[in-house]
């Protein structure tokens, strides 16, 4: 997400970021590249307008213009208006309503309302400790109460049948009865895909969630839709209380136009994004955060969490021990880390979430994907526990036997080897230096001013 607007963002800040001085004409200059950076993202016009003139009136005031270092001044600017334009603070789920907390879901047909009441489940399931039930009242589509009910039994939550014949009223009130006595504390309400212009439907949904009374009310959009986004989120909350929006398929969204709109145009929050396919795929939405990875700063404070969330402690002592021993870093070790890296979203959200990361060329970045993690892994498993203890020992008739193993060719185990030891060499430096503690001093000091760990 962002890939287009940090780019050009980026180049425009770096040319002012080591001016010692800094004039109301060059200022100008960069606010009109700006402007047009959000207009190519898809940012709707009245919050570029806003936006840029909030900036301008600040860049030409005592904070940039009389700032000892004017550059980074109009970087803080830029960063800090970007988090007041989408909410300054994350908008937490209200979970503190009497079990069970209703949650009702709307939104268009194909925004991925169900795939994200799975992903919600999980999120409350793994990061809140809830008990969580989930019912379709999507009549108009069988499939989706199946969907539902497989995606229900892969998160681990409660799945609460209904049938197509049924009333969407009378199922979800059964839901939350149901909910009740099953001691649920969160029930998600999936319901069917509608347009806001479609009289009955709308009818439909309002009359749910007035037999519902639900906590939150989120709306589900496609935030590859851009500024239609937040167009079409206006207009459901014209018609429904909303509390809150799920931006989805942020990962295909090379722009981030709806994420710089929707709070601006429905004065409701983004909740969460979604990014990616699977259901694990979901963040809760820091606006400060976001900020920074438009601007090129990453997200270090989301990536530290992540690692902590998805590294075993366990493994990662005993490689520490083991390093500490003068032991070496073998293969199993690598394959270990490269296991650990999936679990934390695959290299291209970690990339995201890289300081700096906008300034490395496409090409080395190409090269740095999850096919190849997968390909690199494929590799190791094919060697025996041997031969990744002690890789030295691979030699022709091995690497052989390793390629056809793996379904790869001899140049790619080859490659493995090399890039294997200059990564011992590296781990070898950093062990030396401090290690780990080491690397989180350095993690820390690239986090932009005001933000802590």
């Amino acid at each position: 997400m962002f890939e287009s607007l940090t780019e050009r963002l980026s180049k425009t800040l770096k040319t002012l970021r080591g001016q010692g001085r800094l004039t109301e004409n060059n200022i100008k200059e960069a606010l009109r590249e700006v402007r047009m950076a959000l207009l190519e993202a898809d940012v709707a016009l009245p919050v570029v307008k806003e936006f840029v003139e909030q900036v301008r009136q600040r860049a030409v005031g005592q904070e940039v213009l009389n700032s000892l270092t004017p550059g980074q001044a109009l970087i803080k600017v830029v960063r800090d208006e970007l988090t007041q334009l989408m909410g300054e603070q994350c908008d937490e789920l209200n979970l503190t309503a009497p079990a069970p907390v209703v949650i009702l879901m709307a939104g268009l047909q194909g925004s991925g309302k169900t795939t994200t009441v799975a992903k919600l489940a999980r999120w409350l399931i793994e990061r809140k400790k809830k008990t969580v039930m989930v019912v379709s009242c999507d009549i108009y589509r069988p499939a989706a109460i199946k969907q539902l009910e497989t995606l229900a039994a892969e998160v681990g939550a409660q799945f609460f049948p209904s049938e197509t014949n049924q009333k969407p009223v009378d199922i979800a009130t059964a839901a939350i009865s149901q909910a009740r006595r099953e001691f649920a504390e969160v029930l998600l309400v999936d319901t069917a895909g509608r347009l806001h212009v479609d009289d009955y439907m709308m009818a439909e949904i309002k009359a749910l969630h007035a037999a519902t009374q639900p906590t939150e009310t989120l709306f589900i959009v496609d935030s590859m839709t851009g500024q239609d986004a937040a167009n079409t989120a206006k207009a459901f909350n014209d018609a429904l209380p909303l509390t809150g929006v799920i931006l989805t398929k942020t990962d295909g969204d090379a722009r981030g136009g709806a994420a710089l709109s929707v709070r601006h145009i429905t004065g409701k929050p983004i909740k969460f994004i979604g990014v990616g396919e699977k259901t694990p795929a979901l963040e809760p939405f820091y606006p400060d955060r976001i900020a920074s990875r438009i601007i090129g700063q990453g997200d270090v404070l989301s990536l530290i969490e992540e690692a902590e969330r998805a590294v075993d402690r366990e493994q990662a002592d005993k490689l520490v021990g083991k390093l500490k021993k003068g032991q070496g870093f073998d293969l199993e070790d690598f394959r270990t880390q490269l296991i650990q890296m999936r679990n934390m979203g695959g290299v291209a959200s970690l990339m995201e979430k890289m300081p700096g990361m906008d300034q490395v060329p496409d090409k080395a970045k190409a090269q740095l994907n999850d096919k190849e993690m997968r390909r690199l892994e494929a590799i190791i498993n094919s060697m025996t526990s041997q031969e990744r203890r002690f890789p030295g020992i691979i030699k022709g008739s091995r690497k052989r036997r390793i390629a056809q193993g793996s379904g790869t060719q001899i140049q790619e185990v080859n490659r493995l080897l090399k890039q294997f030891t200059q990564m011992q060499k590296m781990v070898k430096q950093m062990t030396k230096k401090g290690g780990i503690a080491s690397l989180m001093r350095t993690m820390k000091s690239k986090l932009p001013p005001g933000m802590r760990f």
